[in-house]
């Protein structure tokens, strides 16, 4: 996979992939940005779940599942040291619909710990539940 980045000015950056969509990144104006996009961690946070849903509506429509309304709340902790890498994220997947806790949960634990790419390709402590119509399901 090749991607472009360039510089825009300021601390603005476009990059674009082979998808041909383009995507801006900036910084806060405290350090010299325009606030004109998210920022490259937000992004790779956003990624994670991204990634993670794509996995899990494909695994549950495979299902013959119905889900209603499907999302998630990130919460990603960053070293306080440089780099400021995540060290921990917690994701909770959020689902609507008639759907039995014991494939959701497989569907959840597949992506996350065996096919999301992206959140195997960081070095982040990774913890979830999910929650079907408001209520709460640990995994085991």
């Amino acid at each position: 996979m090749k991607s472009t980045v360039a510089w825009k000015g300021k601390m603005r950056f476009e990059a674009e992939g082979p998808s041909g969509h383009t995507l801006i990144m900036d910084a806060s104006p405290d350090i010299g940005g325009e606030n004109t996009g998210p920022r490259p961690m937000e992004i790779l946070l956003h990624s994670v779940a991204g990634c993670s849903g794509i996995d899990i509506i494909m695994m549950l429509k495979k299902m013959r599942l119905d889900v209603e309304h499907f999302s998630m709340e990130l919460d990603g902790k960053r070293a306080d040291d440089h780099p400021r890498r995540f060290t921990d994220i917690h994701i909770v997947y959020k689902f609507e619909g008639d759907l039995p806790p014991n494939k959701v949960e497989r569907a959840v634990r597949l992506s996350v710990e065996k096919y999301c790419s992206v959140s195997k390709s960081l070095n982040a402590n990774i913890t979830y539940h999910y929650e079907i119509n408001g209520e709460r399901f640990d995994v085991q």
